[in-house]
């Protein structure tokens, strides 16, 4: 089994989908799940632990909290009463297949590359942070242009913006100082309605 990944083989015809586990699982529901027969890909990435009296190197999912497998649905009954599963993750109550393109850059990349780890799920768009450098602490709005991350600080007054380019690793989600969560807004409209 190559290192950093468990699952190798393809079963022609049947897709790839995402399953949900308990926390700290996931090792234990693929092995299951492979004792099984069915093809599973547990993506594994290296760090380092410190307590205070030891160091160590430790596997740990790239994707915490799921596993893949490649497998039918007709033997979805087979898969979810594994022990340390939760489900399939859905789309619109439906087990929701995972693009194999997608399935091989994951392979990839922890194949050909030593420093891969998992990092929080940023889209454009979203209000970030800048973690580490000479740049951090500041926020702004982050942005994609052709390949390449920049990150927009506005000048509201001015209605002006300028746009530095960041490595997207640097970043972090951040909440907006000033303005209000909109789904709190809406939960405030909609509890005021229901108390009046």
């Amino acid at each position: 089994m190559p290192d950093g990944m468990t699952g190798e083989n393809f079963t022609a015809g049947s897709s790839w989908y995402a399953l949900s586990t308990r926390a700290q699982h996931e090792k234990v529901v693929a092995q299951a799940l492979s004792s099984k027969g069915f093809e599973i890909l547990l993506p594994l990435y290296r760090a380092v632990h410190r307590w205070k009296d030891r160091t160590k190197q430790l596997a740990l999912p790239l994707f915490p909290g799921y596993v893949f497998i490649q497998a039918g649905l007709d033997r979805r009954l087979e898969i979810v009463s594994t022990p340390g599963l939760h489900a399939y993750v859905t789309v619109g109550g439906r087990p929701a297949p995972i693009p194999g393109a997608e399935i091989e850059a994951v392979k990839r990349t922890v194949l050909e590359c030593a420093c891969v780890e998992p990092h929080p799920f940023l889209k454009s768009g979203d209000w970030v942070r800048v973690k580490h450098g000479p740049l951090e602490g500041i926020e702004g709005v982050l942005v994609r242009k052709k390949n390449q991350f920049r990150l927009v600080l506005s000048v509201q007054l001015l209605q002006q913006a300028v746009a530095v380019e960041v490595d997207v690793s640097m970043v972090e989600r951040a909440p907006r100082a000033g303005v209000a969560d909109p789904r709190l807004i809406w939960w405030q409209k909609g509890y005021a309605s229901a108390c009046a």
